[in-house]
């Protein structure tokens, strides 16, 4: 029995992308935070990292499945990448939460790339929410003709935030 029809499925997919966007902008930028990283989250960052590496390889692989017919595997890698996904976003929520905004203290040819970096992965990451809520759902309600067209740009979004968060730990952690 399908509970959620396609016109509530993009109401409560706005709303609950909103209201995500919305909380992680005001936790990053607006929240007052202590000073220091508390000792029991030193490394949450390095544990971000890894979530996000695990999920890009459990995306390539699950894109390799679909290539290959593998139609179960890939959607059992899809739900694990999300869940992987969703444990990020946990971390990231409580890291960021204790410590706040984290400033780059890189200079020279690295400090622009950086933001380069950083920029296309926040702005990819906002809109990655709605694009993987989108693609599961039609997915998972057999809707095969959307879930493709949606999923042409979402696997490409996904593993691309997935790697520049990565990419962006070590940048923090080599030059801050």
């Amino acid at each position: 029995m399908n509970y959620l029809n396609k016109r509530s499925f993009y109401f409560w997919n706005a709303v609950i992308t909103t209201i995500v966007i919305a909380f992680l902008f005001w936790l990053i930028y607006f929240r007052e935070t202590g000073s220091g990283i508390p000792e029991n989250i030193a490394m949450l960052p390095a544990l971000n990292a890894f979530l996000n590496a695990i999920s890009a390889v459990i995306l390539s692989v699950g894109f390799w499945a679909i290539k290959n017919k593998r139609e179960v595997l890939h959607r059992n890698l899809m739900i694990s990448a999300f869940c992987v996904s969703g444990l990020f976003l946990v971390s990231y929520v409580y890291y960021h939460s204790m410590k706040g905004d984290t400033k780059f203290l890189g200079e020279g040819w690295v400090r622009p790339v950086y933001f380069i970096i950083l920029i296309t992965h926040i702005l990819f990451s906002m809109g990655m929410l709605p694009m993987i809520l989108s693609s599961l759902y039609f997915g998972l309600t057999d809707k095969r003709k959307t879930h493709r067209k949606i999923s042409k740009f979402t696997f490409p979004i996904w593993l691309y935030v997935s790697i520049t968060g990565v990419v962006i730990f070590f940048l923090l952690r080599n030059f801050s």
